[in-house]
């Protein structure tokens, strides 16, 4: 009860970077018990989890979701940050944790590939989703490398894996580890690894960006390397996500210097110039309309038409202000999975998810 209560008083008092020092610390703890699940009544109540409001999976998710994901099948995917994978697979949702042959109940990771088969990155490898059954594929070398953060596929079919002990590839059958070069960062502060790769992304000239925990982002490109970091433009070397829009800018979301959008020559830091709030943001997406999306850190939502930015926040029906992921579905619906549940935006009005699709009660 002491225990509970404290943590009660944590949450209470919890300032904007306190609750980022709190989700840090969900990271580690699923890092060091990557194959058990967190007692219900603990996650639960430190996220703000509200089952009788809102849309929580039947209550098979206590901690945040941290990816969603559509298949071409129209199975959608919850991954969550201990209690495995939750799928709706069109007439009912179910979980699969490490107890059901997922590799770990972490999962941070999801990547359907060219030929329809999923893979999923979890703290403790990686797993491959057969329909009925997984196949878990364990990294080479330290421990440390089967905790997966990120999974990409290139143009020629290549599986990326960012870890938190370097960079991977697989062939289907063989992993190689990836000799990444590193940007020369003073005084890095990272927060779980200083060889964690926390994103990939895989950009339209076949271009990586590896997203280096404390030390900005390596750019691979034509057998060369590239640093971005605070000493030419970038306003953080503490990223949190990088995506590419569909005309080629590089939009880059940090833990402490907000938002940037690079062209490839110049960035544009939105926060900085005070056109957004919150200095912590990731999870982009670009939708149907072409419309940027993403969150920051207790302020909600922010929705780009390429002009103005308009905030969404929980005046205007979001669950909460601190969102964990985003994803448009494939009826033009977009999802935010926060802490206090999931919500969805169907181009009018954001409500409880499950007011819209009942089978995520």
């Amino acid at each position: 009860m002491k225990v509970l209560g404290i943590l009660c008083l944590v949450v209470i008092l919890t300032s904007c970077q306190e609750q980022k020092q709190e989700r840090k610390i969900h990271e580690k703890s699923s890092s060091s018990n990557s194959t058990g699940i967190v007692d219900d009544s603990i996650t639960g109540f430190i996220s703000g989890v509200s089952q009788e409001q809102h849309a929580t999976l039947n209550g098979m998710v206590s901690e945040f979701v941290w990816e969603l994901f559509e298949d071409t099948s129209g199975r959608f995917w919850f991954c969550t940050n201990h209690d495995g994978v939750v799928i709706y697979e069109g007439t009912s949702l179910n979980q699969y944790t490490a107890k059901d042959g997922l590799g770990g109940n972490a999962v941070r990771a999801f990547l359907e590939d060219a030929s329809g088969t999923v893979w999923l990155g979890t703290s403790n490898g990686l797993t491959k989703y057969h329909g009925a059954s997984f196949k878990n594929y364990s990294l080479p070398g330290d421990p440390s490398n089967n905790e997966i953060w990120s999974l990409q596929q290139d143009s020629n079919g290549l599986i990326w894996l960012g870890t938190n002990g370097g960079a991977f590839t697989f062939d289907g059958q063989n992993f190689k580890e990836f000799k990444l070069e590193k940007p020369s960062v003073k005084n890095a502060k990272p927060m779980l690894s200083k060889n964690r790769v926390s994103d990939i992304l895989i950009d339209s000239n076949d271009s990586i960006w590896f997203v280096i925990d404390g030390q900005g982002i390596s750019k691979f490109s034509n057998g060369s390397f590239d640093f971005l970091t605070q000493e030419n433009g970038l306003t953080d070397n503490n990223v949190a996500d990088v995506f590419e829009d569909n005309q080629g800018n590089i939009w880059i979301g940090t833990f402490y210097g907000g938002v940037s959008k690079y062209d490839g020559n110049d960035f544009t830091n939105f926060t900085k110039d005070s056109v957004i709030e919150g200095d912590e943001a990731y999870n982009f997406i670009q939708d149907q309309k072409g419309n940027i999306w993403f969150s920051a850190e207790n302020h909600g939502v922010y929705r780009y038409d390429g002009t103005d930015f308009k905030k969404f926040t929980k005046s205007d029906g979001l669950a909460t202000n601190t969102i964990q992921s985003i994803y448009e579905d494939q009826k033009g619906q977009i999802w935010f999975s926060t802490w206090d549940g999931l919500s969805l935006y169907d181009g009018k009005i954001i409500s409880n998810a499950s007011d819209k699709e009942s089978w995520a009660r």
